[in-house]
């Protein structure tokens, strides 16, 4: 059976992630949307990188979640035949052992350089605009999706949820798209679809099963199930 999960904020929020906004929706005065456009970037990459250096150094001190360890360890059982798609930008669930992770929306421990196009791991600050290591330009910028950016991978997605006997979205509102398309794909192609989240999202009524609750208690119940134990 190929197995296709997409996760979300919901899952990682479990482990402490900070969403770095006010109670006002801000941070530092400015609307979390106004540091995660190519246009913030180049009129401020200073406050941007400043925004993405403190989302960086707050990764380390969180842990992967049971949500995290159980998709890991289903993929241990089953293979090749499970591919997990995040929307997250952390890396818990490589830290909880998942090797077959897709990041349509980039990674936090990764740079992007806009001269040379190449990306590097990257655990430190941008802030100080470090050399590019591949071509020595300070080009670097977070690899990341903003606004108005094309998600990464997605013919791969695409292809997966095409192939998919069950597509599984945990911990995600339903409201970002592409995303919150990928269940309508998956049943056109004939997947068996189910939610995980801690309340309904905004395309709950289109799954063939809805469970609300915390991920760290669904999802390890939900594998153990799968596993037949």
């Amino acid at each position: 059976m190929k197995i296709v999960v997409l996760t979300g904020a919901g899952i990682s929020a479990e482990s402490g992630v900070p969403t770095f906004r006010d109670a006002d929706g801000l941070w530092e005065g400015h609307r979390v949307e106004d540091v995660a456009t190519p246009e913030a970037y180049d009129a401020q990459p200073a406050v941007v990188h400043r925004f993405y250096d403190a989302r960086r150094a707050a990764l380390a001190a969180v842990e992967p979640n049971p949500a995290h360890h159980a998709l890991a360890r289903l993929e241990e059982h089953v293979g090749d035949d499970l591919l997990v798609v995040t929307q997250n930008i952390d890396d818990l669930h490589e830290r909880a052992g998942s090797a077959r992770v897709l990041h349509m929306h980039g990674e936090l421990l990764s740079a992007l350089c806009r001269a040379c196009t190449d990306r590097v791991r990257w655990a430190g600050d941008l802030g100080e605009f470090p050399a590019c290591p591949s071509c020595g330009v300070s080009a670097l910028r977070p690899d990341v999706v903003w606004f108005g950016e094309i998600p990464y991978g997605m013919g791969d997605i695409q292809d997966a949820l095409a192939e998919a006997d069950l597509f599984v979205s945990i911990g995600t509102s339903g409201a970002v798209y592409p995303a919150a398309g990928f269940v309508q794909y998956a049943l056109g192609h004939g997947a068996r679809t189910l939610e995980l989240n801690l309340q309904p999202s905004e395309v709950s009524l289109l799954f063939h099963e809805s469970r609300q609750g915390l991920a760290g208690e669904l999802v390890p119940a939900w594998v153990e199930e799968l596993l037949g134990r």
